[in-house]
């Protein structure tokens, strides 16, 4: 090689032994009577060609058959594991084309044990869903004791025409902690579900009965559900029965009717007993709560009481009432005849 490029032949060769001397034991042992092992280290080319003792020559290509693997016997992850990718606390989102995805855990504060499901032990059970084409994440942990307020009752008519019920029982108290949180989680999870559930037409089954006046949704909440329901869904809304409506709920809708068309009113009907929906919606799909079940006998049975008491007054009045002397007849008039 021309000595310009900077490299010579007096370069040292390197070293082909490794001297290893044994640790320094007890004191007052010389170094000259401490044993010396010498590794010798094999001769290896470094060079790219295939000549012998090269990296790419057969001898260092080639593997035993010690080394064959068979791949029968390896286990390998079925359908049913997971493989879950932790990084800085935070869990990877994957996402797809469907509108909602499959739910995650993510902590709150970034720490907490972990516990058999995987889920933190103070973390929060998140969703992503899509609506109006823009993604929300809703908090199903705070939501999960009132996500049984909306459920699917089956079809009607000929179709895929869904029955949605609306169980307003199974709404939080405003009276609880974190409230308005709470009712803005489940307001993004109703209208969601609104998506998935309604392919065609579709009805929803107000069931208003045994719901006190603290867990009746205010008028903002139902003016941000009816804006924020995707058109499509407002324009196959059939119809909305109101099971067993209170004057409050009839005040909250004549009030909402500044922001809700005349369309949409013109669909709500009112139902009094669970005998009276039954005659519009078959419920044999129908989830009806056991609260809403007794409210309805309760006021079958005292709607019958006082139709009785009502009988028993109209007859003790009839009894009790004084009986009118027979009139005499009066006498003919005269006839007066003109000859």
């Amino acid at each position: 090689m021309d000595s310009s490029c900077g490299l010579t032949d007096n370069r040292a060769s390197p070293p082909s032994s490794l001297i290893v001397s044994p640790a320094g034991g007890g004191g007052g042992v010389s170094s000259s009577h401490r044993k010396r092992r010498t590794l010798v280290a094999p001769e290896m080319n470094l060079s790219l060609d295939q000549s012998e003792g090269s990296l790419l020559s057969d001898d260092f290509l080639d593997t035993s058959d010690d080394l064959d693997i068979n791949v029968d016997d390896i286990d390998t992850p079925d359908e049913t594991d997971s493989l879950e990718f932790i990084t800085n606390g935070n869990d990877l989102e994957w996402e797809d084309d469907t509108p909602v995805a499959s739910a995650k855990a993510g902590p709150a504060n970034g720490s907490g044990d972990v516990d058999e499901d995987g889920n933190t032990n103070n973390g929060r059970l998140w969703r992503t869903v899509i609506i109006g084409e823009q993604e929300h994440r809703i908090d199903m942990q705070v939501i999960r004791p009132y996500v049984r307020v909306i459920t699917h009752g089956g079809y009607y008519g000929e179709g895929l025409n869904a029955i949605i019920v609306f169980s307003a029982c199974y709404l939080p108290d405003s009276s609880c902690a974190d409230y308005h949180y709470i009712m803005e989680n489940l307001f993004l999870y109703v209208v969601s579900s609104l998506e998935m559930l309604v392919a065609e037409d579709y009805l929803i089954i107000y069931m208003n009965g045994a719901t006190p006046r603290s867990k009746m949704p205010g008028i903002s909440w139902l003016k941000k559900c009816y804006q924020m329901i995707d058109r499509r869904l407002r324009k196959n809304l059939k119809s909305l029965v109101i099971a067993h409506p209170t004057w409050f709920i009839r005040t909250v809708l004549a009030i909402s009717r500044p922001f809700i068309s005349v369309k949409f009113m013109n669909k709500i009907q009112y139902v009094h007993s669970l005998d009276e929906l039954a005659e519009i919606v078959p419920m044999e799909h129908v989830h009806v709560p056991e609260c809403v079940v007794q409210f309805d006998e309760e006021r079958i049975k005292a709607r019958r009481e006082r139709m009785e008491q009502e009988q028993r007054q109209q007859e003790q009045q009839q009894q009790s009432a004084p009986q009118d002397p027979i009139k005499k007849s009066e006498r003919p008039k005269s006839v007066i005849v003109n000859q």
